[in-house]
């Protein structure tokens, strides 16, 4: 508990955190004010389709903060210190304190775990207030389990983005890839045109914990981006074992390397 409240207590005093926590909390708030008031306008027509994933999109599309979260976390270890304190790099001192590795790691994802759940309930209320704000009586009401896997999500993602650093060290291939992929171009969803298996990577497959409804349901084939594959319980294991996946491997990279190197 010692090394998981110090691990709090870095994160917190990174000054690019914050971003991370402003990213989190109000993007999907944007995101999902955007859609209400193109739905609201579909309301006014009468052609409204797609009301009851207002909001839930917001969640799908404002990852960023958490994946900014789970590379900083790691990333922010291997950063140069100035030359005032030393040149060397926090990792360093983390391992002396901390010998174990295995503690170290888990207590690392520990503290972006927590965070990750209170920002996402920030992002709750912030991007309710937006779609009641906008829609009024028309606003959909959140679904409790629809809001768990949205939480779930979130956690899991900024988990790979945790685990990905590990192997790589450096934060900016894991921040441009999973940033691209979360907000410009899906590449499971591009993939799935070609195969299903793309239904059972990790971002794909983790959107069915929230994002679908029963009601939306149609046959993978047909390439739509609201096509469900699994149930939100499946599509929360696949994830899941993912993370377990990634984060298996990079304990044991971590545990053998060289940390000087």
């Amino acid at each position: 508990m010692r090394a998981f409240n110090a691990e709090l207590s870095k994160l917190f005093s990174l000054p690019s955190i914050w971003l991370a926590f402003i990213i989190g909390a109000f993007a999907p708030a944007v995101i999902a004010a955007l859609d209400s008031i193109a739905q609201k306008e579909e309301i006014i027509a009468g052609v409204s389709t797609r009301l009851s994933e207002v909001g839930y999109i917001g969640f799908g599309l404002g990852v960023q903060g958490v994946i900014i979260l789970g590379v900083l976390a790691i990333s922010s270890e291997y950063m140069t210190e100035s030359s005032e304190s030393g040149g060397g790099q926090q990792i360093t001192s983390s391992l002396t304190v901390v010998p174990s590795r295995l503690h170290f790691l888990l207590a690392k994802a520990g503290a972006v775990t927590v965070i990750s759940i209170l920002l996402c309930m920030v992002a709750m209320m912030t991007t309710a207030s937006a779609t009641h704000l906008i829609l009024g009586e028309y606003a959909p009401v959140f679904e409790a389990s629809r809001l768990i896997g949205a939480v779930c999500y979130w956690i899991f993602t900024a988990l790979l983005a945790f685990g990905i650093t590990v192997l790589t060290k450096n934060g900016i291939i894991p921040l441009a890839v999973l940033i691209i992929n979360s907000s410009v171009v899906s590449f499971s969803f591009l993939l799935s045109k070609a195969t299903k298996l793309a239904f059972y990577l990790p971002d794909r497959a983790g959107l069915e914990m929230f994002m679908f409804t029963s009601d939306n349901f149609h046959a993978p084939s047909t390439g739509s981006l609201f096509d469900r594959f699994h149930t939100p319980f499946t599509g929360g294991l696949v994830m899941f074992a993912w993370v377990a996946v990634f984060f298996i491997v990079a304990a044991i990279v971590f545990h053998r390397r060289d940390v000087a190197a």
